[in-house]
């Protein structure tokens, strides 16, 4: 069995962090404005950092599988984002914002890479919330890579004309604005209906999450807090940290149209469709772990930035 260890800096033994086969996974307590955000590492102390970062209603167990296959080569590091699994959930709306989300992310990164430049990959809205760092220039050189998987940048989506189909699929959203409801729905069996939700629509045979209604409830904030402030006046923002974006093609809440001018805004990139379902982060682990991986090795090679893109075999 997989132990957990009291890890430095803080935390204790705590039995809801993510235990599995072979290797410990260190807990570890990060402040961040007040919040407490509980982080789990695995991997050589002395490989290269990564962060990963998952979206809603998910919590860090979303990443078991790719840790697995990741943390032989990286210190592998994810964190239950502020509202879900073992973190802290502030109640005001505010708390919720990106330039906050933000924050907590390099909240974890100064507490586990101190200022050794990171590798970032992310889902859903992980994804939309870390696009708020990658799009800072002063983060440029903290990022050493963006991997975003089913999660556009907001301001990107909000500058260009959304598709019929698109609004069609974002239903949830304006769902998720109505007041109580949500709540009830997640309260009254929509929560425990979640892990059937995703066998029958994803494929995937995801392990329960303790914390699944916690994560539903406390997530609606991070729709409410951002979607209207971003349509009303969407920012010009772009960044020149390597980015590869991983689009689903199956994607059932985000279509491929949502990315695809994404380029105006991006240095060296990235841009693969693949065959797979919004959740390929699980369904797809070992997949997913291995385009994570080329990608990093791509952004080493030395070129000129206007030498056309490779494709991958």
């Amino acid at each position: 069995m997989r132990t957990l260890r009291d890890a430095p800096g803080g935390g204790g033994r705590e039995p809801e962090a993510p235990v599995r086969d072979a290797h410990v996974i260190e807990r570890l307590d990060v402040d961040s404005d007040g919040v407490r955000l509980a982080v789990y590492i695995s991997g050589p102390r002395d490989a290269p950092p990564m962060i990963l970062v998952h979206g809603y209603p998910d919590s860090a167990r979303v990443w078991d599988g790719m840790r697995r296959e990741l943390e032989t080569r990286y210190r592998v590091i994810a964190y239950d984002v502020r509202g879900s699994g073992a973190s802290a959930a502030p109640r005001a709306r505010a708390d919720y914002k990106l330039a906050q989300l933000a924050r907590d992310l390099f909240a974890v990164a100064d507490a586990t890479c101190g200022a050794q430049p990171f590798h970032l990959v992310a889902h859903d809205w992980g994804s939309i919330q870390c696009w708020e760092a990658v799009t800072d220039p002063a983060n440029a050189a903290r990022i050493a890579s963006y991997t975003s998987i089913s999660g556009p940048c907001l301001d990107h989506v909000f500058r260009v004309r959304m598709s019929v189909a698109q609004s069609l699929r974002s239903w949830y959203i304006a769902f998720f604005h109505l007041p109580l409801v949500p709540q009830l729905v997640w309260r009254l069996g929509g929560a425990a209906l979640w892990p059937w939700w995703l066998r029958r629509t994803e494929g995937v045979r995801a392990q329960r999450d303790p914390d699944q209604l916690r994560n539903c409830i406390n997530g609606l904030q991070l729709y409410r807090a951002n979607f209207i402030a971003r349509a009303r006046a969407p920012r010009e923002r772009r960044t020149t940290v390597p980015v590869q974006i991983i689009v689903p093609r199956f994607d059932r809440y985000v279509t491929p149209a949502l990315t695809a001018d994404v380029a105006q805004w991006l240095g060296r990139h990235r841009r693969e469709i693949i065959d797979a379902p919004h959740w390929t982060v699980v369904r797809d682990a070992p997949l997913i772990a291995a385009r994570v991986q080329r990608f990093i090795a791509w952004t080493k090679r030395e070129e000129a930035p206007s030498a056309p893109l490779e494709q991958y075999n």
